[in-house]
């Protein structure tokens, strides 16, 4: 009988287990296809709407504003009201903004995307901090299936929007609004997590001790300007890399399938590389060889010879999961235990994607100031210089309370 028990026991936590792991990896579908689904579709959301360059930008803009907003916060809701509950309200919230967007008008555009932002934020924070107390001994294995299903399903929505657009009479709104249907999956599917007990809910506690030595921390600092740099690349290219290959011959739908074809790129490289990283001493190569790859990258498009764009397209693509997956890993490997990750990647992302969302629209000025892609490019040039700076910083091995520790050493040695 007790044998039985035990065997009824493990089934039920066996079954625990996969619903878990089967609500995160579709929570994570939904943190980047509803972004990534606009960049092929700005000329036609501009025609109909008669925006500018600048003010299409913003529809990339204002998530990535609505992260660096409430990044910090998602802990401490999280905190409050249990992760499970948290991240099934932001899902929730998705589904509203990816419907209220899809509703034809300016003012539905953007009030739709900044919902959308903000459910998206509450995900990006507390995934790494999920993982890292339900999965402490698979933290690569985890994150590289978090990515890669994260940026499968963003390169689906690159690909398949301005198709989707063209198709019946969908237009814009319905290749946008269609996305909605992954969110609600997602939030079916997570809805058993909230039959846990209050007690038994991973928590994210605020130390404010803690908080204060992170904003300290030169290599907290380090790694927010890797996560900042890194994604500001990103979002700039899933805006405007359609364009700037118009503008050199592709048609919207060539343009549309070259970005998938970068976004597919990123997924071998987002499962390999956080599994490869979690054994490394340190990460300084393969943060220096990701720098290297968005030089190259941009450089390539700088050439505009259309033949060569699919090369440049996968380098991009390689350099892009390498850089978001390294980022995920120092949310994890330089911290000692959730709380401090969670911290760690709040800070990172607020003020991180504070500085990725002034990439599309200054580059979207830049564009409108020079009739031309060469000074937007060059600018995407140094900013993979900063990640190269930034990544050999994050990458040297130590978390950061051993990192604060040598350091206080060495200004004690000084000072003596």
């Amino acid at each position: 009988m007790k044998k039985q028990t035990a065997t009824l026991a493990d089934n039920r936590t066996a079954k625990t287990g996969w619903l878990l792991l089967i609500g995160v990896i579709l929570v994570g579908s939904t943190l980047r296809v509803p972004i990534t689904s606009v960049g092929a579709l700005i000329p036609f959301i501009r025609d109909d709407l008669g925006i500018s360059n600048a003010a299409a930008g913003l529809i990339t803009t204002l998530p990535l504003l609505a992260f660096a907003f409430l990044s910090p916060f998602a802990p401490k809701i999280a905190n409050r009201i249990g992760m499970e509950w948290t991240i099934a309200l932001s899902t929730f919230l998705l589904i509203a903004g990816i419907l209220v967007r899809s509703v034809t008008g300016i003012g539905f555009l953007f009030t739709g995307t900044v919902l959308i932002g903000l459910a998206i934020a509450v995900g990006n924070v507390l995934i790494p901090g999920i993982i890292k107390m339900n999965y402490p001994l698979k933290i690569g294995i985890m994150t590289g299936i978090y990515a890669i299903f994260m940026n499968i399903f963003g390169a689906l929505g690159s690909g398949i929007s301005a198709p989707l657009a063209k198709s019946g009479d969908l237009g814009w709104q319905g290749a946008l609004g269609i996305w909605g249907g992954l969110a609600a999956i997602a939030l079916l599917v997570w809805l058993p997590q909230l039959r846990k007990p209050r007690d038994a809910s991973p928590k994210v506690k605020v130390d404010t001790k803690q908080k204060a030595s992170l904003w300290r921390s030169p290599l907290a600092w380090s790694v927010t300007l890797f996560m900042g740099c890194q994604s500001l690349a990103f979002y700039t290219l899933i805006t405007w890399m359609p364009d700037i290959l118009r503008s050199i011959g592709y048609t919207a739908d060539a343009a549309g399938w070259m970005v998938f074809l970068m976004q597919a790129a990123l997924i071998p490289t987002t499962f390999v590389v956080p599994v490869v990283a979690e054994k490394l001493t340190n990460q300084v190569g393969a943060a220096g060889a990701t720098a290297v790859l968005f030089i190259v990258g941009f450089s390539g498009l700088l050439l505009g010879i259309p033949a060569f764009v699919p090369l440049w397209a996968i380098l991009l693509g390689i350099a892009g999961g390498s850089a978001f997956s390294l980022s995920m890993m120092f949310f994890t490997i330089r911290t000692d235990d959730a709380q401090e990750a969670a911290e760690l990647s709040g800070m990172a992302q607020s003020f991180g994607y504070l500085l990725a969302a002034g990439g599309p629209v200054f580059v979207g000025i830049l564009h409108d100031l020079s009739h031309g892609w060469t000074l937007p490019i060059l600018f995407l040039i140094v900013i993979s210089t900063v990640i190269l700076f930034a990544g050999i910083v994050s990458g040297r091995q130590g978390t950061l309370s051993e990192r604060s520790g040598q350091q206080n050493k060495t200004g004690a040695l000084t000072k003596k």
